[in-house]
């Protein structure tokens, strides 16, 4: 291991140190033995301001497999804690991550670069700390095309085969991926602080997070009680990035809190995916038996992590809820108040999103509550009839278009989606008159749905048949198509490509399990 004398003209700060080594523990990549580009974002690294000569080179391949620590950086592992499937485990931390460092873009936005699968950390607990490259490439896939979807994600910045085999099941090629996010601060990390380092470590952390992610809460109505703002400011970003994920039909699949952003964003791709039939009570993850994390329960599984996240922050709202003369089980019952009250609001604002976001894939303008039950009895129907997700919402823009002729793929009607039409025409009917109260015109109708409903997703079946050519023939020809025709999701297929991967998974070729990459 060497450090590089090169200066990056990118600009890096280290912030999370003037905490203390408490929140993390240093440690080195472990270098591979005959690194290989995968992929590199250069978009991204341009966005980042990294140098040329650190993007997709020599020097660079080195820096992204661990095998070249640039002198900007400060190799760290992050400390945190975590409920997992509702088991407490009080320290976890990352066992197969370093921070390298924060990038500043020229924004003067602050993003934490990460490797993943760089070998073994502090928190490794007997682990390789190594990434197969199956994680990788489905965490490269997934993530580009969030950001594609417009969905708040963690982003990929490199991929690199680092010819070296890791063992699992059995031998599996292993890769090394470069994450970009604006923070990997999680609910998980308050309740490390809390749980080894108590109040202190809580508040220090809770000034940091808001000092660095929401520095306008110190300039908000709310600055007298900036914990409680930090609260509600966390309850509103994770009810939008859930609401985000009922949008495109995704599901995590293991939202555990130690994989829950403070700052609102998709992290850890392990067993995620899109579902293709419709089924609220869809699971993919392997080992989620009884449906903690499917995709109806979303909104209701981030409002219980953010109540772990009151927990920790209690004690804070504690002292700025009542003057310090106030008996301190009065002021514990007024924090518990205003964590309960924002928990509440937080229900009522996922109620809010999720009327807007299914009125917009209806097309429906304003609307309310009253339009909760035509949008339900849509998606029953796709529910009973297996009709799906994608698919459905693309075609019934296609409604509007009188013209529409096309029996089959992304420009025939919803109509030929359903084996009980009847059913669907009744509902139609009831969803035009519906339309009809905006007064606007069909055409202008179509435009607004097409900007909200994706064509293409990345469909499970087609991320699996990527790994599966790079892991049995190092072929990631797959992987680059898929990667590229997932970069504009909203447009209409129109390549033979493009219409290929608009399609629903046959039955043989469906993805019913997906499994996490460690």
């Amino acid at each position: 291991m060497h450090r590089s004398k090169h200066t990056s003209e990118f600009q890096t700060t280290h912030s999370l140190r003037a905490l203390g080594d408490f929140f993390y523990r240093d440690a080195l990549p472990t270098a591979v033995k005959n690194p290989q580009w995968i992929a590199f974002n250069q978009s991204l690294a341009e966005q980042l301001n990294i140098s040329a000569a650190e993007q997709d080179t020599d020097e660079g391949l080195a820096i992204w497999a661990g095998n070249q620590v640039p002198e900007w950086a400060k190799p760290a592992a992050l400390a945190y804690a975590g409920h997992q499937f509702a088991n407490l485990v009080p320290q976890l931390g990352d066992g197969r991550a370093l921070l390298m460092a924060e990038a500043v873009d020229h924004h003067d936005k602050r993003w934490d670069i990460q490797l993943k699968g760089a070998g073994p950390t502090p928190f490794s607990r007997g682990g390789d700390g190594r990434s197969a490259i199956g994680p990788v490439l489905r965490e490269y896939l997934l993530s580009e095309s969030m950001h594609a979807l417009g969905i708040p994600t963690t982003r990929a910045l490199a991929a690199v085969a680092s010819g070296e085999m890791v063992y699992r099941d059995g031998g599996i090629p292993g890769a090394v991926f470069t994450r970009v996010a604006s923070s990997h601060l999680r609910v998980g990390s308050f309740q490390y602080a809390l749980l080894h380092g108590g109040h202190e470590k809580v508040k220090a952390l809770a000034d940091y997070t808001i000092s660095r992610h929401f520095p306008h809460i110190k300039k908000s109505s709310n600055a007298g009680n900036p914990y409680l703002a930090l609260l509600n400011t966390v309850a509103e970003h994770q009810a939008e990035l859930v609401n985000c994920w009922l949008r495109v039909g995704f599901i995590h699949g293991v939202m555990n809190t130690d994989n829950t952003s403070i700052c609102g964003e998709t992290i850890d791709y392990g067993p995620a995916a899109f579902i293709d039939t419709y089924n609220p009570n869809k699971v993919f993850s392997s080992i989620d038996r009884r449906g903690r994390y499917a995709f109806s329960q979303q909104p209701e599984i981030a409002k219980w992590n953010l109540a772990r996240l009151a927990e920790t922050l209690l004690p804070l709202l504690a002292a700025d809820a009542s003057h310090h003369e106030t008996p301190k089980a009065t002021q514990k019952e007024e924090a518990i108040e205003l964590a309960t009250r924002v928990l509440d609001e937080y229900s009522e604002y996922c109620e809010q999103l999720w009327l807007a976001n299914m009125g917009a894939k209806l097309g429906i303008q304003h609307a309310t509550k009253n339009d909760k039950a035509l949008m339900q009895e849509f998606l029953d129907l796709l529910h009973q009839q297996n009709v799906d997700f994608t698919q459905a919402f693309w075609q019934l823009a296609n409604e509007l278009n009188c013209t529409q002729t096309a029996n089959i793929g992304p420009q025939s009607p919803a109509s030929s989606l359903f084996h009980d039409r009847q059913a669907f025409s009744e509902w139609r009917q009831r969803w035009l008159e519906r339309l009809i109260e905006n007064e606007n015109n069909a055409e202008q109708v179509q435009a607004s749905m097409r900007k909200v409903n994706p064509a293409l997703i990345p469909r499970n079946h087609r991320v699996a048949e990527a790994i599966q050519a790079a892991e049995e023939d190092g072929d990631l020809t797959r992987f680059h198509e898929l990667l590229e025709a997932w970069q504009e999701p909203y447009k209409m297929p129109n390549s033979e490509l493009e219409i290929e991967l608009y399609q629903a998974p046959k039955v043989d070729e469906e993805v019913t399990r997906t499994f996490c990459g460690t």
